[in-house]
């Protein structure tokens, strides 16, 4: 099993919370883990490679919060994890 890696950056945070908010709405329900394409800076880039991250709420209150929010749509739960982004935390799997 790979060690976890706690995701950092600001730019790729924020694809990350984007990410998670499309999961949930898809998947109707806060989700533990999710997928983004893996960063290649050359050569050519194999779509079916995929980066996995564990998501972490370190609230249940939150959590519920934020599962409350997944059927009022994109924008309330864009703006619930927002509020709440610093409870959400992402580990990248290495």
């Amino acid at each position: 099993m790979g060690d976890r890696v706690k995701v950092s950056d600001p730019e790729k945070l924020a694809l990350l919370y984007e990410r998670f908010r499309d999961v949930c709405l898809v998947e109707k329900e806060v989700w533990k883990e999710i997928f983004m394409p893996r960063d290649v800076s050359q050569g050519p880039v194999r779509t079916n490679i995929q980066d996995r991250y564990e998501v972490e709420v370190d609230d249940p209150a939150i959590e519920d919060t934020l599962d409350v929010n997944i059927p009022r749509g994109s924008a309330a739960l864009g703006a619930a994890i927002q509020e709440y982004r610093e409870h959400i935390s992402f580990f990248r799997r290495t």
